[in-house]
């Protein structure tokens, strides 16, 4: 019983982030999808909108519940999602590294050579392009976090869905 309420607790906890993210990299991918359909390139990618929104939920978990995360959560709301954002973006590069030697290393026996190939074969622009778009949605969740946790959810809901102001 304890078990199943984790894992009920975890996929509450994880089923915010996921969502947002999922939209965020759809929204990405149809841009990619837009500006590529222009050279005439035909491309499908929107699993890995799902994978890559499952990751960063689970990223986002993840460190959350490191120490460190909190350590501005007494100051002005800018110092707190400054901070997190630059976690949580540390972490989602970090595990986009990881995953991309892992396939490879599972292709070339050392890691020096799967690292160099990961240099040389991955597409820069494209890859930094994904950063910034990365950089500004983690920026833009971590703001929203942190206006929720500073104002409550029932008033930021109360805000966005309640009665109409006069």
């Amino acid at each position: 019983m304890k078990l199943l309420h984790k894992i009920k607790h975890d996929f509450v906890e994880i089923l915010p982030p996921t969502i947002f993210f999922f939209i965020a990299f759809s929204l990405v991918l149809l841009t990619k999808r837009l500006i590529l359909s222009e050279y005439g390139i035909s491309w499908t990618g929107f699993g890995s909108a799902i994978v890559g929104a499952i990751l960063v939920g689970k990223v986002v978990l993840i460190v959350d519940k490191l120490t460190f995360t909190s350590k501005f959560s007494q100051r002005q709301l800018i110092f707190s999602t400054a901070w997190k954002s630059l976690i949580y973006f540390s972490a989602a590069v970090l595990l986009q590294y990881l995953e991309s030697i892992i396939h490879l290393l599972m292709k070339h026996e050392s890691f020096s050579e799967a690292n160099r190939l990961f240099v040389t074969e991955t597409v820069w622009p494209h890859f930094w392009l994904i950063q910034m778009w990365l950089a500004v949605l983690l920026f833009f969740y971590c703001t929203m976090r942190e206006l929720i946790r500073a104002i409550g959810r029932e008033k930021v809901v109360q805000l966005f869905f309640g009665a109409t102001r006069a």
